[in-house]
């Protein structure tokens, strides 16, 4: 049987921090770590203290068109609320927690007011240094969170569907960069383009294997110049 969580329930932990004195209560979550390809995107929001969002829940269980719903929503309502963003370059670069880390930093930047407590999913982040908690499935237990997940994984689609336009060949607004068999199709055919996270594991083996099929086609090049 489904297990059906209540506002109680979902508004626990901002409940049991406000119970604690704390007033701005955040709830932070991120989207798009393991794609292949396009950013990594961080949401931190602050709700108000009363529930006025109906239909909050992990934006993985939402149809999108629940989703984009909420989006507005929660954008209209919130205190407060900040989106970052990670690049595919800075991914390759610093590594993908550290990415991910980076997005809710630039992320948080952005609240004004700024929250005087924060619930994470399941991620540390060292630069926070206000009073925080972080826990698995934040966004099925915390609304905040919740709200959080859904900015950022609607903020990533839609970001992912304009890029579609730049490279329409590689279709990111179907599998918004994951990895599908029609992406590494795609990628077979085309090769990576600046998006692609060339540090993780299939596109590093798919350039690796384009690389040697190159220093092959030397080789046999240089068979018939003898």
């Amino acid at each position: 049987m489904k297990q059906v969580i209540t506002p109680e329930q979902h508004y626990h932990y901002e409940n049991e921090a406000r119970n604690a004195g704390y007033k701005l209560i955040a709830g932070g979550d991120e989207a798009g770590r393991g794609p292949w390809a396009g950013p990594v995107t961080a949401a931190i929001v602050i709700l108000p203290e009363e529930p006025c969002i109906v239909g909050l829940n992990d934006s993985k269980k939402l149809t999108r068109n629940q989703r984009k719903e909420l989006f507005e929503e929660i954008k209209e309502k919130a205190v407060a609320y900040g989106i970052g963003w990670a690049t595919a370059e800075e991914i390759d670069k610093i590594n993908i927690l550290e990415a991910t880390r980076l997005a809710f930093k630039r992320a948080f930047e952005q609240l004004n007011p700024q929250p005087d407590y924060v619930l994470l999913d399941f991620i540390k982040l060292p630069w926070l240094r206000l009073p925080h908690q972080a826990f698995a499935k934040g966004e099925t237990l915390s609304a905040s969170v919740a709200a959080a997940s859904i900015l950022a994984k609607e903020s990533r689609d839609i970001e992912m569907e304009r890029l579609a336009l730049e490279y329409p060949q590689y279709a990111f607004d179907a599998h918004k960069g994951y990895g599908t068999a029609a992406h590494m199709k795609a990628l077979k055919k085309y090769g990576p383009c600046p998006l692609h996270r060339v540090s993780f594991k299939p596109i590093k083996a798919l350039l690796e294997e384009i690389n040697g099929q190159k220093e092959g086609k030397k080789k046999d090049v240089g068979l018939f110049d003898l």
